[in-house]
């Protein structure tokens, strides 16, 4: 049984063994079958890729030279177009060498005929200056004889002739002078008459003169009390709220509104009126009542301008230039109405430009807005003609019209014909009799400094100024001034005046020279 039991297993082992060998025996033949099969596979794509690669080098090979070759070529033609420029280069050289060479022959030509030149001036020269010596020599000599015969020396003799011929000068130019200005009346005075004249015809305007005070009426002293208020306070309401001092006196049924500004006073009478009116007048009131009329005096500076200018048959301005022109109805110039001197001024320009053949229209414009300056809100510390001109600027009026209202007092130059319309009518209206009037300290220092001026002038013994100085009397010594001298002095007086004096309208001079004998019989 044992023997059995060992047989079988040594059988069993020797199956194991007899199959793991086989097993062993099979993957040896696989491996050795596949090694043969890959080693034949290698072969042939080494071949193939050998194959493929001599491919590639004959074609990179090829390529090479192709690009050997075409780089040669381009540098064959770098090579020729280098040696092209060398050799043009080398003609130009040659060329600037050989003009170099020409021209250094013609300086040497021009340098022989210069050495020629220069020695014949120098022989010149030297008979120049022995000539210019005999000269001089028989120049003494006539001066010495001179001095021995008319007992002058030749100071003296310059000094003399010299003074003869200034006062022949000034003498020959004052005749000039008065030939020109003869002339120039004769030509022009008529006509300019003629059109000045006319124009003032034909335009009738009010002399208005307004103070700084405005006289409220009311119907009973009984209504003082009631806008005084209880200690004051209605009133000290009204003044802080219209910025106008009321003045509360013993004067039967009047108010006075004192304030440097028409539209501050105009805002209290118009306030005070509707309080009075209403009958209710208490501090709140008043502020607001004040509120309102304020309002409404805007809108009716807006009316005033646009009425202005419907009236006058200017369109086109911007609403800001209508609302300055408003605000001129409560403005004045030493006393004149603003807005009636500028409808005025505006009228007189649009005549005297037709007279004159130029643009009516422009000009009654310009006229309108020449002393817009006079009424901006915030008024700087400019001229006014200056200050209107930049106003007109910014608002896109047209230059010729800037120009005229900057140049209307003579503050820039004028470059327009409408210019000095603008400035005669000005003069035209504020000159008038009664359209304006000064302050009476500056009226009599205006005349004092007129008469002053006038006097500094040698020979003159006494001056008046007359006709609310517009003319000026000179009496001069008959024995100092001459008539001809008296006609120079008239002119130098009347250039002065205008160069240093501010005066509105013209002033004339009139030197009188005359020559008195008296005598008495006892």
């Amino acid at each position: 049984m044992t023997l059995l039991i060992i047989t079988g297993t040594l059988v069993s082992g020797l199956t194991i063994v007899i199959c793991v060998t086989a097993l062993v025996l099979s993957f040896g033949a696989s491996y050795y079958i596949w090694q043969l099969a890959l080693g034949n596979k290698s072969r042939k794509i080494i071949s193939e890729a050998e194959t493929e690669a001599e491919v590639i080098r004959k074609e990179k090979i090829l390529q090479a030279k192709e690009r050997f070759l075409q780089l040669k070529t381009e540098h064959e033609k770098v090579i020729n177009e280098k040696n092209s420029r060398i050799a043009q280069s080398e003609n130009r050289i040659k060329q600037k060498e050989l003009t170099l060479s020409q021209k250094l022959e013609e300086t040497q030509r021009k340098k022989n005929e210069a050495d020629t030149i220069r020695e014949n001036l120098t022989s010149q020269l030297d008979l120049v200056e022995k000539k210019t010596e005999e000269l001089s020599k028989l120049h003494r000599q006539q001066v010495e004889q001179l001095e021995a015969i008319s007992g002058l020396s030749i100071e003296e003799a310059k000094n003399h002739l010299i003074e003869s011929l200034k006062e022949e000068a000034k003498t020959g130019a004052m005749s000039y002078i008065n030939e020109i200005l003869d002339e120039a009346k004769m030509t022009a005075n008529k006509e300019a008459k003629r059109i000045v004249i006319q124009t003032i015809q034909r335009v009738a305007s009010e002399s208005a003169i307004e103070n700084a005070v405005t006289v409220f009426h009311i119907e009973s002293d009984e209504m003082k009390g009631r806008i005084i208020g209880r200690e004051g306070r209605n009133i000290r309401a009204l003044e802080a709220a219209t910025g106008v001092e009321i003045i509360v006196d013993d004067t039967p049924e009047a108010i006075v509104l004192s304030a440097f500004d028409p539209v501050r006073r105009e805002v209290a009478r118009l306030a005070l009126h509707q309080l009075v009116t209403d009958g209710r007048i208490h501090p709140a009131r008043i502020e607001e009542m004040v509120d309102k009329t304020r309002k409404q005096v805007e809108e009716e500076i807006l009316e005033v301008g646009k009425r202005t200018t419907i009236d006058l048959g200017i369109h086109g301005l911007h609403p800001e230039l209508i609302r300055l022109i408003g605000k001129m109805k409560y403005r004045s110039s030493y006393g004149q109405n603003l807005l009636m001197h500028s409808r005025e001024v505006a009228n007189l320009c649009s005549i005297m430009a037709a007279e004159l053949g130029l643009n009516p229209k422009l000009a009654k414009r310009a006229g309108l807005l020449h002393d817009i300056g006079k009424v901006p809100d915030d008024e700087p510390e400019l001229p006014h003609a200056i200050l209107g001109m930049k106003v007109a600027e910014k608002f896109k009026e047209k230059p010729e019209i800037c120009n005229a209202i900057g140049a209307h007092h003579d503050e820039t130059e004028m470059t327009t014909l409408i210019a000095p319309i603008v400035q005669v009518c000005d003069a035209i209206s504020g000159a008038r009799p009664g359209a304006r009037r000064e302050v009476v300290e500056s009226y009599i220092k205006r005349l004092k400094e007129l008469e002053s001026l006038a006097l500094q002038y040698p020979g003159v013994m006494k001056t008046y100024a007359i006709q609310a100085g517009r003319e000026l009397r000179v009496i001069v010594g008959a024995e100092k001034v001459s008539d001809k001298e008296a006609e120079g002095l008239s002119f130098e007086i009347a250039r002065k005046i205008q160069n240093e004096m501010t005066y509105p309208g013209q002033i004339k001079i009139t030197v009188i020279r005359e020559t008195r004998a008296v005598n008495y019989a006892k």
